[in-house]
């Protein structure tokens, strides 16, 4: 007898979720060592995350998420910093960095087929 996907629901995952939330806790933590040499280490941090997220957006093939969180890898790169120069500046970002962050850790998803039996 045929099996039918139907018999099997589809399941999701948020994959992106926890790096997400980690980079927005990251994020806010941030904003108050802007001007202090601790911003180095929340550099570090989103950037990684960023990167993350990002894979996770191409493992769940939704890319346009890409658009969002490449530019804040670069921008929170420590390795080869971009510094702006206006604690403002990079105050408006972290919030606007934490609001993507949010945004794709509930929006990616992965679509999980349930179990199908062996051999069929």
């Amino acid at each position: 007898m045929p099996v039918s996907s139907a018999s099997y629901p589809t399941r999701s995952r948020r994959t992106a979720l926890v790096p997400a939330l980690l980079a927005v806790v990251a994020l806010l933590i941030g904003v108050a060592l802007i001007e202090s040499d601790g911003f180095i280490v929340i550099r570090y941090v989103v950037a990684i995350l960023a990167l993350i997220v990002a894979v996770f957006a191409w493992q769940a093939r939704q890319w346009w998420w890409i658009i969002g969180l490449a530019p804040i890898a670069v921008l929170w790169n420590p390795v080869l910093p971009i510094d702006l120069g206006q604690p403002d500046l990079w105050l408006g970002l972290q919030y606007i960095a934490a609001l993507v962050f949010i945004a794709s850790g509930i929006l990616i998803k992965v679509i999980d087929k349930g179990d199908t039996p062996r051999g069929r």
